[in-house]
């Protein structure tokens, strides 16, 4: 019992503290309250990130497989509403900076890779929900998801990396490290990647 509330204590600040440090940040003095949302709607979409490979490998206790392939779902879904409220929300306020920026013409290297994992983000979703049409087998559903998932992590670390803004430094670094490692564990121990024995 002690175990599984550690687990979750540890999971819930993970997640919680990198989007809460950024609340103390004083540059949201100068900015306006839809940039705030945007750039709020980006932290949360990537904490998530980290809790995707843990649905995944059933590593959060309380939660059976057949659940977290569920909350994996709906947590994907999120995330891309997460993604189309960033981006709309940076639209709103700077339209000639995201047409550079989806163009990827932006003098600034994080916004080009915001804008590869955005489509990477997007085309995971369409494989998902087309992911039966297609007739995907699971394990070949199982690698296309993981290599569109490994660059998308890796791509928002990057992104957040890049980025002096709102975000707390240490936090930030710590949110990345766990995405991750949280990803990288997942892949190696359901062996997405091994030959299947003949």
């Amino acid at each position: 019992m002690l175990r599984k509330v550690l687990i979750w204590a540890a999971v819930s600040a993970a997640l919680v503290v990198p989007v809460a440090a950024a609340g103390f940040s004083p540059l949201l003095q100068w900015r306006q309250p839809v940039y705030i949302v945007a750039g709020f709607a980006g932290i949360a979409g990537f904490a998530l990130m980290f809790l995707q490979p843990l649905l995944a490998g059933g590593y959060l206790p309380g939660i059976d497989a057949l659940k977290g392939r569920r909350v994996h779902r709906r947590v994907g879904a999120g995330i891309v509403a997460l993604v189309v409220l960033h981006v709309a929300g940076l639209w709103l306020t700077s339209p000639p900076d995201v047409v550079d920026a989806l163009l990827l013409r932006s003098p600034t290297p994080f916004s080009v890779w915001g804008v590869l994992v955005m489509w990477l983000i997007f085309a995971t979703a369409a494989l998902a929900l087309t992911r039966k049409r297609l007739g995907l087998r699971p394990m070949t559903w199982r690698r296309a998801h993981t290599a569109l998932a490994v660059p998308i992590v890796a791509g928002t670390a990057l992104h957040a990396v890049l980025i002096e803004g709102t975000m707390e430094t240490v936090s930030k670094y710590m949110l990345c490290a766990l995405a991750l490692g949280a990803t990288v564990k997942v892949i190696r121990d359901l062996r997405i990647w091994a030959r299947r024995a003949r």
